[in-house]
């Protein structure tokens, strides 16, 4: 683990937040990781199954890589876009499968020039349904359901089975797929994300076959329990407005979310990975990811930086993310 700089030692006596257990709650009850086991198990097979990838090349001024519009199949066969980046002049080192934050989508090719520019191929997925003014998105939604506040944590809130990330977390493992698939995949094969991307990267690192190595950073909805009473801005605060509006249903909504926890993805990923998160974040308050760092599974780093809200590291940590990846390379062989 590393620090920029001091961080006082959290107390060693404290229980994980957000552990796993299959104890009721009122009227839910939560469930065991042996259920979320099976929930992903069955949610897979039963809507991850298809397989499809649809290739455009686009003409830009970007010279000195190759850019594509893809389309491959998500969840429940729906059609979701990606970007693919990759150098001209060589074999790509390794293949990097990125997800992205709350209310963007892919935006355009040039905002993604940086890992394929050092040697990599990157696919950039679409967040089904997510769109903003600096990365606009390319893929519908069509499957919300009930009310919700505004935004996408509470999007079918009431069912694990209607709940959006679900339909997300789905896409994500398709998407790794459908990176091994390219012809330019190349390398070991590394999944990526910040806040909601660091959440799904998680788990597309537990779910899918074939990943390589992850690159988590301030992941959204960790040990949602404490997030919801720590977070003061962003998607959690949206979860805090609608258990205001259902007295007494608390305990259904925390089991949903016990299913899409990235806590839980991190006890079943085992691909080294590089942590990050701010001591100050607003949005992903630094304690719920350390929870999920401490339940990761595999061979992992994290980076804690002491001043650095939901943003982290900024460019410095892009510096870390490079020396990553040149490990994973090397340790590939």
């Amino acid at each position: 683990m590393t620090r920029e700089g001091p961080v006082p030692e959290k107390s060693a006596s404290q229980p994980p937040v957000g552990a796993p257990a299959g104890v009721a709650h009122g009227t839910g009850t939560r469930p065991t990781m042996a259920e979320s086991d099976a929930f992903w198990a069955r949610t897979l097979a039963e809507h991850g199954a298809a397989r499809g990838l649809e290739r455009r090349q686009l003409s830009t001024p970007l010279r000195t890589l190759h850019v594509e519009d893809l389309t491959f199949q998500g969840f429940d066969g729906t059609p979701v876009k990606a970007w693919m980046l990759w150098p001209t002049d060589t074999t790509p080192r390794a293949t990097i499968v990125q997800f992205l934050g709350n209310n963007t989508g892919r935006g355009f090719p040039e905002q993604w020039t940086l890992l394929p520019s050092a040697g990599y191929a990157c696919l950039i997925m679409d967040n089904r349904g997510q769109t903003g003014p600096a990365s606009p998105g390319a893929t519908p939604d069509t499957a919300t359901t009930g009310p919700h506040v505004v935004g996408r944590v509470t999007s079918g809130i009431e069912s694990p089975e209607t709940c959006y990330y679900r339909r997300l977390f789905v896409d994500a493992v398709c998407a790794v797929r459908a990176a091994r698939a390219h012809p330019a995949a190349a390398g070991p094969l590394v999944v990526a994300g910040g806040s909601q991307g660091g959440a799904t990267a998680l788990a597309a690192a537990a779910l899918a076959e074939g990943v390589d190595g992850a690159m988590v950073e301030v992941p959204l909805l960790c040990a949602p329990r404490r997030g919801v009473e720590l977070a003061s801005q962003g998607p959690m605060t949206e979860l805090l407005t609608y258990l205001q509006s259902r007295p007494g249903e608390e305990d259904d909504i925390f089991a949903v979310l016990d299913h899409i926890d990235p806590v839980r993805f991190a006890a079943r990923a085992t691909a080294p990975a590089l942590f990050a998160l701010g001591e100050l974040d607003p949005v992903c308050p630094a304690e719920t990811v350390r929870t999920a760092y401490d339940a990761y599974a595999g061979p992992k780093e994290l980076i804690e930086y002491r001043y650095g809200g939901h943003e982290h590291g900024r460019w410095r940590h892009v510096q870390r993310r490079l020396a990553f990846l040149e490990e994973q390379v090397t340790a590939a062989g």
